[in-house]
């Protein structure tokens, strides 16, 4: 089993720590150029008119410091991922406190790094799927060949996905089995999706599928470990639904 985290806009900033070294992070084979191509262009956006640059970064006017942090990412400390990420489904995951082999069964989307393991060691960032930079293009359409060169593929695995739709279009699996985990509220029979509760939910069914003595091997399994931990579960092609009540 392999489960898919999206990374948090929330993030902790490492105070201290030696800075990224892209060769140590997963999959630096394939993954190392892009790294590098999206750094440099970060990079760039302080010779660039503030307000432009924000927009490109897609960051509020607010936000707009977020522009020099992301031009110095290389020089910034770093610390495994899984205690930089922040959030809502990280908090209810508690991703750091996970054993080692579970984590193992880990991997997060991510807009500048591509994916990374738990315990990959990054800076605090700001770059969401959504910026825009010169010479790069679409997020999603500058990863998706290298995150195919990359990313684990195999025939009877099964992936569990808990991305948005902007990462999940970066990268899918062809022969894994995939399911993706949605959110429903129940009320007076009527059923709508959630949005910021679906997080929570979403950080809930990762934990107890990684925590799971033996992983589920197929979407059924995965289903029914979710289900004898307290949760209302549908199977529907390609997903996972819980439903809570509304």
């Amino acid at each position: 089993m392999l489960v898919l985290l999206p990374p948090s806009e929330g993030k902790t900033a490492p105070a201290a720590g030696a800075p990224v070294d892209l060769a140590e992070l997963v999959f630096a084979a394939e993954l190392t150029e892009p790294r590098r191509k999206l750094l440099a262009a970060l990079a760039g956006l302080a010779q660039v008119p503030r307000k432009r640059a924000v927009a490109m970064l897609a960051v509020s006017p607010g936000q707009a410091d977020e522009v020099a942090v992301d031009a110095e990412l290389e020089g910034a400390p770093a610390a495994p991922a899984a205690e930089v990420y922040s959030g809502v489904l990280y908090d209810r995951l508690a991703l750091a406190e996970l054993p080692a082999a579970a984590q193992k069964k880990v991997l997060i989307a991510s807009a500048l790094w591509g994916a990374v393991r738990p315990r990959d060691r990054i800076p605090y960032y700001r770059f969401a799927m959504k910026a825009k930079l010169k010479g790069i293009g679409t997020l999603a359409a500058f990863w998706r060949e290298s995150l195919a060169a990359a990313l684990p593929d195999e025939e009877g695995e099964l992936v569990v996905d808990m991305r948005s739709g902007a990462y999940a279009a970066a990268w899918k699996p062809k022969r894994a089995t995939l399911i993706a985990v949605r959110a429903f509220s129940e009320s007076d029979d009527k059923r709508k999706p959630i949005s910021h509760m679906a997080k929570a939910v979403r950080g809930d069914v990762a934990k107890v599928l990684l925590a799971a003595k033996k992983a589920p091997a197929d979407p059924e399994s995965a289903a029914a470990l979710t289900e004898r931990a307290g949760f209302t579960v549908e199977l529907s092609s390609g997903y996972l639904d819980v439903i809570v009540d509304g």
